[in-house]
């Protein structure tokens, strides 16, 4: 899934924490990469409860981390969110299954 901000997909991480953040934006689980982060307004969902931004959305639900209250999601189009299907992301997915698998491609 690619940072819904500025699109840029996630490498194979490093062992340890990832400093990408998860969050929820118009009813929707996306992810924050750390450039986007530095950001003052990421403009993520808040917790009707508690106010926190610290949301996951998973099986129709949001649940916040901060409080525990979880809600229904309400599914909403957003046409500013990069969607997973980003252009060339099967070529690359491809790419790297080559090179892992030791496979050459196909002439």
């Amino acid at each position: 899934m690619p940072c819904y901000r500025c699109g840029v997909r996630q490498t194979d991480p490093v062992r340890g924490a990832s400093p990408w953040r998860r969050g929820v934006r118009h009813e929707a689980q996306v992810l924050i990469c750390p450039a986007c982060q530095r950001e003052h307004d990421l403009d993520l969902d808040h917790c009707r409860s508690c106010g926190s931004t610290m949301l996951i959305c998973r099986l129709g639900e949001v649940e916040c981390r901060s409080c525990g209250s979880v809600r229904l999601a309400h599914s909403s189009s957003e046409a500013s969110l990069v969607k997973a299907g980003a252009p060339g992301l099967s070529e690359e997915v491809e790419a790297a299954l080559s090179r892992v698998l030791g496979r050459h491609p196909a002439s």
